[in-house]
């Protein structure tokens, strides 16, 4: 067994105890680049890398539990980020959505709130007219002025502190600050805590930082130890990033989909991994259609056509 297998499978198999502890150890700088990584097919619905529409074409009767939407990396208040919200207020105008799960670096270059009205409320003023509810975390441009403080007090973004957690339907959302200031001993404790008490059938974690990545911070080895043992021990099925400026949408792994949709304004170029299903360097946003037994995932382009799909299923053993 190779050096770096051996190290993914002890790295994957740590329990959360300790965790903490070994934070501080952890810091070790991001690479680009992947490792060997066992895929558990704990989803039936999701092993394949893409899905054709007729699979995800939906039976007229079954009931649609919940539709949204997430984007990131945003705030530059430039012509690709009106370009994605013109794309997501069409989008609404014909699937209605009320939640955006924003995933950071919503104020460029440095997080002034002042400039909140250009790069947040002007942009998205048809969707935010039609109520549509931002829920937003902080990224690392956002910490800048203030340590981020301004943006998790504006009523816009809808933060009830720097991570909380907010249940719509079947799906509970747990959103974190994933940036190297946080108060990760507590935030730790905390998530384990709302994940191990939470009996939504679907969780979803998001914050701003990826953790697998085949764009240009690529793999990230410090949130891997402390949050990927979380999510396969409390059945987390997606964790929804911003950071790197692309889209990329993983295989399962360990039961858990990680998607990032870090363009919402702009692009960098973006490669394939082993875990990839799908990834490309494109002006998007990412749409999701819950459903008892799945989550159907849409990437979207400026020019309003799905350039992705893929199904997220429950837990085999779940009920």
């Amino acid at each position: 067994m190779s050096l770096k297998r051996r190290q993914f499978l002890i790295v994957s198999s740590l329990s959360s105890l300790g965790l903490m502890a070994l934070f501080g150890k952890l810091l070790a700088s991001q690479t680009t680049g992947s490792s060997n990584i066992d895929f558990t097919d704990t989803n039936p619905l999701a092993s394949a890398p893409t899905t054709s529409a007729a699979v995800l074409n939906n039976s007229p009767d079954e009931p649609l539990l919940l539709r949204f939407v997430s984007v990131a990396d945003t705030g530059t208040g430039a012509q690709g980020q009106y370009a994605v919200a013109e794309a997501m207020t069409r989008y609404h105008q014909q699937n209605p959505y009320d939640l955006v799960i924003l995933a950071g670096d919503n104020i460029y270059n440095n997080g002034e709130i002042e400039k909140i009205s250009a790069v947040f409320e002007q942009p998205y003023q048809a969707l935010l007219k039609q109520g549509v509810k931002f829920q937003a975390c902080l990224g690392n441009h956002d910490i800048r002025t203030a340590n981020g403080d301004p943006q998790v007090r504006y009523p816009g973004f809808n933060m009830q502190g720097r991570y909380y957690t907010l249940r719509r339907q079947d799906v509970q959302f747990f959103a974190l600050d994933t940036n190297s200031n946080a108060d990760w001993q507590n935030q730790l404790s905390w998530l384990e805590q709302e994940l191990s008490r939470s009996d939504a059938p679907w969780k979803v974690v998001f914050g701003h930082h990826q953790i697998y990545s085949s764009g240009h911070y690529g793999l990230n080895q410090k949130l891997i130890p402390i949050l990927t043992p979380l999510f396969q021990k409390y059945r987390v099925q997606l964790y929804i990033n911003g950071h790197d400026h692309n889209y990329e949408r993983t295989q399962p792994i360990n039961g858990t989909t990680y998607l990032i949709s870090g363009a919402g304004a702009g692009t960098r170029p973006v490669g394939r991994s082993e875990w990839t299903a799908y990834s490309a360097a494109r002006l998007s946003f990412a749409a999701y259609e819950v459903y008892r037994d799945r989550i159907l995932v849409s990437a979207i382009g400026t020019n309003g056509q799905v350039f992705d799909q893929g199904v997220i299923g429950r837990m085999r053993d779940e009920g």
